[in-house]
């Protein structure tokens, strides 16, 4: 499937005659990318299409405020990653669980929709004890396998410190693979 290039939809997204049809043509080609995002983060496909469908939601009611000055794909993204954050933020407040790892991976075992095998269920289980930044840090590099440049405009931070962060995750689950062997 063609889409139109960036620039061509935001464009078309500041005329109000062809906003709807914009917004229409932005949902079809970053719903899959953000998807992808959103799910290495709060894992469970339903919260994920719930947390991609308010992504999308402030993304149309924020559209007056994107003037361009960044790449449309690095204010979804941050968006979507800001969503995803606020999204975890609430469910640790109202979910109290003594190990940190036991409900993602409780929520991850009992979507249907999960079909990896006991690595990627491993995997998901080391990726929960690490720091927030870093998870998230880890799950772009790692799974989007975004540039540190691109990162570092959607998470406002230096592409050092990205580095940094991603080498530390690295780090720790290796250290999880090796001590649940």
């Amino acid at each position: 499937m063609t889409y139109l290039d960036d620039s061509e939809i935001t464009r078309q997204l500041h005329e109000p005659a062809l906003r709807r049809q914009a917004f229409e043509e932005l949902v079809k080609k970053y719903t899959s990318q953000l998807y992808w995002q959103i799910r290495h983060m709060v894992l469970s496909h339903d919260d994920t299409n719930d947390v991609l469908q308010n992504t999308f939601i402030k993304v149309w009611m924020n559209l007056d405020n994107f003037r361009g000055d960044s790449k449309l794909a690095t204010w979804l993204y941050r968006i979507a990653v800001n969503e995803s954050l606020t999204f975890i933020q609430k469910r640790k407040d109202i979910v109290a669980i003594d190990d940190p790892e036991a409900g993602a991976a409780a929520d991850l075992e009992s979507d249907p929709y999960f079909d990896g095998d006991e690595t990627d269920l491993q995997l998901q289980k080391a990726l929960q004890t690490l720091p927030e930044k870093q998870r998230v840090v880890f799950n772009m590099k790692y799974f989007q396998e975004m540039k540190y440049e691109d990162m570092s405009e959607i998470l406002k931070t230096s592409v050092g410190s990205l580095k940094a962060s991603y080498h530390f995750a690295v780090e720790k689950i290796e250290k999880y693979f090796n001590d649940n062997d």
